[in-house]
């Protein structure tokens, strides 16, 4: 009968829920360990991407709980957000009522599946006691001028009735719902990460366990230049604009102005003129394009003319300035130059409004006429049109044309970055309430913190609008300063806010005095395994980054970097394409539990794929582990029974040796294999460590303390990946401790015994040319004589095997007795030199061969279901068996069936 997996697993969630065995214990004499997964949006229940998350970070915690490491591996719900409050609207449920069900659900499947979280530490972050920390954050980011208000363009998504910040406008769309972003003028709440730009970039240098595409998508987003700011006149406009370019050595060739369609001087410059409605229509149509439509190198590129021009610095030429779709307002100063002839954007946009194309760097080795140009001309060259700098090469050209404009006040170098500061107004209503009031006679004012938290409103109603400014409780209060009837802000915070530091608070989940104890953060901060989809690499990562630098110099934590070490997993597949319920691929984790038990899941998870890359999943390869952890359950149980019917022999023989040596050599290796999160290259060995389990326990000659140190090894091992079962095979076998709270084992170097494994393993390629000879010869036989090498061979091996050179090795094969077997030995020895590997490591010994195959023939036989007699011969006298003697080598004997 096969063992319920299932049912073991809910007697040792109880049991250890009931000892509350991992429980964080404040032991600061040992070394901690803060382990940690991206905590889950509960818009429903855990999915397999979930469920693939949180066993690889189980399972490594449970793996530096056994190294002796004072584990923090806590659990949380990122409960403020949007499907929340869509569900309220479509199903006339509370937004809380919703988010509590399904974290209600969620808990219970995370549980099933023997997560070993401290439950103490639980946090949600739509709980007062959360979210009071959330808007004491805002105002200390307030008192130090890093939140603000400004009006401006921001990205609209009519469907969600929301601002997004730029990271969640993808190709055009909204992250969250797939509709086209629009453009809105509204007033909305900044921080102002850009500040901190520059240590977002060079920081990154320091997180060497990052992955580098992490790295580098960050560098991309936070996108630093180097170059220069450059002053233009506004003819007839007593107004100076600025243009930022890393090349400085085009001045001379800028033909026109291009300013982006969201540049609040479009308004300015358009405004009164006869084509102003045109205009504004143009500029709507811009906005509204993807900004990966706006970027394209190959798409059109369209303009419109503003009627206005330019004074160009250098040579006071009159500069026509365009509206752009190519612009975007967030880079540089959202005013670009257009020079034609050596940017293809701007050759296009040139070529499409019929602008001037005026060349100013001349290849050295040939000539290009401005006329008959195809493309823009990127390369180097020598400076011409170019005034007084006229025959520099234009790398050089670049600091003399910055030394120029700086003297003569019309320019200056600069660094500009293409992140823009984060937007974290939210019109909607399951968001922290941004704690910011309006006073007639006071103005924009903060709460004071001893009122906090600014409590989120039940009293009301969803469909149209921001649901906060149709609450008249909310709404209507009275200025924290003068007393005088005020107004609150409605605008909820972006929950990217709840998730940038959701890592500290379960230090101190349950403080009610601070957002979490300094002196906690110091043992414990940063996190130093982190573990999450790499989706998440500019949008929760960065602004995590930020945060944590921002209560860095606010002198509240001790790190400028939140995570040391980070893993991005990868997807689950299922037939080709992501698990998702409306391609009807989805595996329910409960259905697959009940049936197979946790343990099975989590083994196939860890096994299937390496953490990184993608997990295809395959329901055969799921029955073939079930049916594998049976097996070793089953044979496990069995040993107690299997030793009292062996006759077990007193003295260790090889075989025993090489039990012993592979469990000691195993330990080591999984070691660095679970710390370098390889689950699946450990499990392949945990599984050949079973079937040599099974071959061990066929014998006739087993060892009691060699099973037992063998099977607690073994256990110990597997315990991280199947914690269940280890537990309930660690009690059977009369164990009174929890196995999950056992240190991980030493691994005996004195018993780890190359020559013993060689040797058991030659033993496994015997079998199989039997079988292969058997297969070919048709005539039944009655027995089987294995005859091993001639002795000379072994000698001549060991010689080569002790690093001889190869003068050496041929001197030694034509000076000596070896001479006799002429070309034979040579040919040997010209083999090995081209390739040494093919001599096994161990040196050989005829006697341990020969014992090696003596202890093996029961066990060959039984392997085989041979009911023939094996004969092992050191040596033959008769001539027939000589000839075959002559072919065999040490290492693979002569095999003559009769």
């Amino acid at each position: 009968m096969e063992p319920d997996f299932y049912k073991i697993a809910k007697k040792w969630q109880k049991e250890w829920e009931k000892e509350d065995i991992f429980k964080t214990r404040e032991d600061k004499t040992h070394k901690k360990f803060y382990c940690l997964e991206m905590f889950p949006y509960p818009s429903g229940y855990l999915h397999m991407g979930h469920v693939r998350n949180y066993t690889i970070g189980d399972a490594y915690a449970r793996y530096k709980r056994m190294k002796g490491f004072n584990v923090l591996y806590p659990m949380g719900y990122d409960s403020f957000g949007l499907p929340a409050e869509n569900a309220a609207i479509k199903n006339s449920v509370n937004p809380k009522e919703w988010t509590e069900k399904n974290i209600e659900g969620i808990k219970k499947q995370e549980k099933e599946m023997g997560f070993s979280y401290d439950w103490s530490r639980e946090i949600a972050t739509h709980k007062e006691e959360y979210y009071r920390w959330n808007q004491w954050f805002f105002l200390q980011f307030w008192k130090k001028g890093l939140a603000y208000q400004k009006e401006g363009f921001v990205n609209w998504c009519p469907s969600c009735r929301t601002v997004l910040a730029n990271e969640q406008v993808v190709n055009g769309k909204c992250w969250r719902c797939g509709s086209d972003v629009e453009k809105k003028n509204l007033k909305q709440w900044y921080l102002k990460i850009t500040d901190y730009a520059e240590r977002l970039l060079k920081d990154l240098d320091s997180l060497d366990d990052w992955p580098e595409p992490v790295k580098i998508m960050q560098k991309n987003w936070i996108g630093k230049s180097e170059g220069t700011k450059i002053k233009f006149r506004i003819k007839g406009i007593d107004k100076e604009i600025e243009t930022f370019t890393t090349r400085a050595d085009t001045i001379y060739g800028i033909t026109y102005l291009v300013i982006a369609p969201e540049h609040p001087l479009t308004t300015e410059l358009i405004q009164d003129s006869d084509k102003e409605e045109e205009a504004r229509r143009f500029i709507n149509e811009c906005m509204n394009e993807s900004y990966e439509s706006r970027i394209a190198e190959n798409k059109k590129k369209r303009g419109f003319f503003t009627g206005s021009y330019a004074i160009h610095p250098l040579t006071q030429e009159e500069i026509p300035i365009f509206i752009a779709n190519y612009v975007l307002f967030e880079y540089g100063t959202g005013i670009v130059m257009g020079v034609p002839a050596h940017d293809q954007r701007d050759f296009m946009f040139a070529k499409e409004y019929n602008l001037p194309i005026r060349l100013v760097i001349k290849p050295v080795s040939s000539e290009i006429n401005e006329e008959d140009m195809s493309e823009a001309y990127l390369g180097s060259g020598i400076l011409v049109n170019s005034g007084p700098f006229n025959g520099l090469k234009n790398e050089e050209a670049i600091p003399k044309i910055q030394d120029y404009l700086e003297k003569e006040g019309l320019g200056k170098r600069a660094t500009t970055y293409k992140l823009r500061d984060w937007l974290i107004s939210r019109q909607r209503y399951w968001g922290t309430p941004i704690p910011m009031i309006y006073c007639k006679k006071c103005g924009v004012v903060p709460e004071k913190e001893e009122n906090l938290p600014v409590v989120l409103p039940e009293d009301v109603e969803f469909g149209s609008g921001n649901p906060l400014a149709t609450s008249k409780t909310f709404v209507h209060t009275k200025c924290p300063y003068c007393g005088g009837d005020a107004i609150r802000e409605t605008d909820t915070m972006d929950t990217f806010f709840d998730s940038s530091w959701y890592f500290l608070r379960y230090i101190s989940p349950k403080n009610r005095e601070a957002p979490f104890e300094k002196k906690e953060a110091d043992y414990w901060f940063p996190v130093d395994q982190y573990i999450g989809g790499i989706e998440h690499a500019v949008l929760h990562l960065l602004y995590s980054r930020f945060f944590t630098k921002v209560l860095y110099d606010m002198g509240l934590v001790s790190s400028e970097e939140p995570f040391k070490r980070l893993l991005t997993q990868g997807m689950v597949v299922k037939d080709g394409a992501k698990m998702s319920k409306s391609l009807g691929n989805v595996v329910d984790p409960q259905e697959f539990n009940v049936k197979y038990g946790p343990d099975t899941l989590r083994f196939f998870i860890l096994f299937a794929a390496s953490p990184e890359n993608e997990l295809d999943w395959k329901n055969r390869e799921t029955e073939g582990n079930y049916k594998f952890l049976v097996r070793l359950y089953s044979r496990i149980l069995e040993t107690k029974k299997i030793l009292k019917n062996q006759k077990a022999g007193k003295e260790i023989n090889l075989y025993d040796k090489y039990m012993l040596s592979i469990i000691n050599r195993a330990i080591s290796e999984l070691d660095e294999l679970f710390n370098g999160f390889r689950f699946n290259l450990a499990i392949t060995k945990i599984m050949k460590l079973g079937e040599e389990l099974f071959n061990y326990l066929k014998r006739n000659d087993i060892k009691e303390d060699v099973i037992d140190e063998y099977v607690v090894a073994l256990l110990k091992l597997i315990s991280p990946i199947t914690p269940h079962i280890a537990e309930e095979l660690w009690h059977q076998l009369g164990h009174d401790s929890f196995i999950s709270l056992e240190n991980w084992p030493e691994s005996d170097s004195k018993k780890i015994d190359a020559t013993a494994e060689f040797l058991i393993e030659l033993n496994e390629k015997i079998s199989e040319d039997i079988m292969t000879i058997r297969k070919l010869v048709k005539i039944p036989a009655k027995r089987i004589k294995l005859i091993l090498a001639e002795d000379w061979k072994y000698e001549l091996y060991n010689f080569i095997k002790k690093g001889a050179k190869e003068k050496d090795i041929k001197s030694f094969v034509m000076n000596s007795e070896f001479k006799r077997y002429g070309k034979e030995a040579l040919f040997i020895a010209e083999e090995f030199m081209k390739n040494p590997q093919k001599i096994s490591e161990p040196i050989f010994n005829k006697d341990e061969e020969l014992e090696s195959y003596t202890l093996s023939i029961d066990y060959i036989k039984k392997d085989l279901k041979l009911d023939l007699d094996i004969i092992l011969k050191k040596n033959s006298t008769d001539e027939t068996e000589k000839v075959k003697q002559r072919k065999a080598n040490p290492g693979k004997p002569a095999i003559i069936f009769e």
